[in-house]
C-alpha cells in the first residue's frame, strides 16, 4: 500500500510540476490556416529558411477557420504565432481572441485570389453564370414562386447551352475560407440575379443568407477537405466532375486542368487582378504580436513575406498564382506590417 501510494505522489508531484513549469521556448516559426494561403507561405518560409540564420517556419494548412480558432486558443508558445486566410478575420473570432488573451493582432493583406470553378481539360469547358452556378448548388431553389429542394439532376436541366451531365462539384468544407467567400461571392451573387430572392434580400437579409449560402447535401455538392491538391487529382481523373479552389492551384496545373468562364470572363492572372473576373477575394494572414520576440524570426518573416522580392509584381510569389497588391497598397501593407500596426476591424 506504500510503494502504491509514493507512486501516485510522485506522479500527482510530476503533473503538478508540469502544469507549473510554462511550455518551453520555440526556436522555429508556427504557421496555420488556409489551404489557399498555404502554397505561398511554405515558398516564403522555404526561402527565409535558406536565406537567414532562422530555421524554416513549421506550416500547416487547416483551412481558415480551423487556423484561426488554433490562434485565437490563446498566448504561450503551445499555440501557433501566426495563422493565413482566404478572407478576413470575423468579429467572432476577434471576440474569441481577446477571450483567450489574444489582444494584440497584426493584419497582414499579401494580395488577391480569384475562386475558380474548374474541371478536367479531357471534357468541355463550362461557361457559366452565378445564377447557373447558385441553381447547380443551392439545397433550395425558387421553382415557381416557392422555395422547394433542389430539383436539378444535370447541367442541361439548369440551362439548355449547358451538358447533359450530372452536377458533381467537389468543393471545400465550411471551415475553408475559399467556401466562405465561394458562398459570399458566386452562391450569393447568383441567389441576388432571381428576382424573387432579390426581393427576399431586401426584406430579410438574415433569411436571404440562409437561402443563399445553404449548400446541396444530396451528393451534387461533395465536401473534399481542406487539400485542393486532391480535387485536383480528382477533377483529372474524373472528367465529369467540376472542382472548387484558388486560382493558385490553376495555375499550377494548367496542364491538366482548365477554369470555367464566369459570366463570360476567364479566370487568368489578368482578369483577376484587373477585378474583372467577378468571384475573387483578398487573401491574409495574422500575427500574434505577443509572440513578437518570444519566438525568434517572426519580424523578418513578415519583412520576406512583404518584400517585393516575395509579394511584388515581379516577385517569386506571383509566379505561384498570387495576386499582387498595387504598388501603393503594397507600400502601406508592408510598413503598417512591420511597425507591428493592430488590427481594427472599423
Amino acid at each position: 500500500m506504500k510503494r502504491v501510494s509514493l507512486q501516485n505522489a510522485v506522479m500527482a508531484f510530476a503533473t503538478a510540476l508540469a502544469i507549473a513549469v510554462p511550455a518551453a521556448a520555440r526556436d522555429q516559426i508556427k504557421i496555420v490556416g488556409s489551404s489557399t494561403v498555404f502554397p505561398f507561405a511554405t515558398a516564403v518560409a522555404e526561402q527565409f529558411g535558406k536565406t537567414t540564420d532562422f530555421r524554416t517556419p513549421v506550416v500547416e494548412s487547416t483551412g481558415s477557420g480551423g487556423g484561426l480558432k488554433l490562434f485565437c486558443a490563446g498566448v504561450g508558445t503551445q499555440h501557433p504565432d501566426i495563422t493565413n486566410a482566404s478572407r478576413r478575420i470575423k468579429a467572432s473570432e476577434v471576440e474569441l481572441c481577446a477571450t483567450n488573451g489574444v489582444s494584440d493582432v497584426v493584419e497582414v493583406k499579401v494580395g488577391f485570389d480569384g475562386i475558380v470553378v474548374a474541371n478536367s481539360k479531357k471534357a468541355a469547358r463550362f461557361e457559366l453564370t452565378k445564377e447557373q452556378i447558385f441553381r447547380a448548388l443551392a439545397k433550395q431553389v425558387p421553382i415557381d414562386g416557392k422555395l422547394v429542394d433542389n430539383p436539378y439532376r444535370t447541367w442541361a436541366d439548369i440551362g439548355a447551352s449547358l451538358p447533359a451531365r450530372r452536377i458533381e462539384v467537389l468543393g471545400p468544407p465550411p471551415t475553408s475560407g475559399t467556401r466562405d467567400a465561394f458562398v459570399e461571392l458566386a452562391m450569393e451573387g447568383g441567389a441576388k440575379a432571381i428576382p424573387m430572392l432579390a426581393a427576399l434580400k431586401g426584406e430579410d437579409k438574415k433569411a436571404f443568407q440562409a437561402v443563399a449560402h445553404a449548400m446541396r447535401e444530396d451528393g451534387a455538392y461533395i465536401e473534399a477537405g481542406e487539400n485542393d491538391n486532391l480535387i485536383v487529382s480528382k477533377l483529372d481523373a474524373n472528367p465529369d466532375a467540376l472542382g472548387v479552389f484558388g486560382f493558385s492551384f490553376l495555375d499550377q496545373n494548367a496542364d491538366r486542368i482548365q477554369g470555367s468562364l464566369v459570366g463570360g470572363i476567364e479566370p487568368t492572372f489578368e482578369n483577376i487582378s484587373s477585378g474583372d473576373y467577378a468571384i475573387s477575394r483578398s487573401l491574409y494572414f495574422y500575427v500574434k504580436k505577443a509572440h513578437v520576440g518570444v519566438v525568434p524570426g517572426i519580424e523578418q518573416y513578415i519583412a520576406e513575406f512583404t518584400s517585393e522580392a516575395a509579394a511584388g509584381e515581379e516577385g517569386y510569389l506571383a509566379d505561384k498564382g498570387l495576386i499582387p497588391l498595387s504598388d501603393e497598397a503594397r507600400s502601406v501593407v508592408r510598413a503598417e506590417a512591420l511597425g507591428m500596426m493592430l488590427l481594427s476591424l472599423q
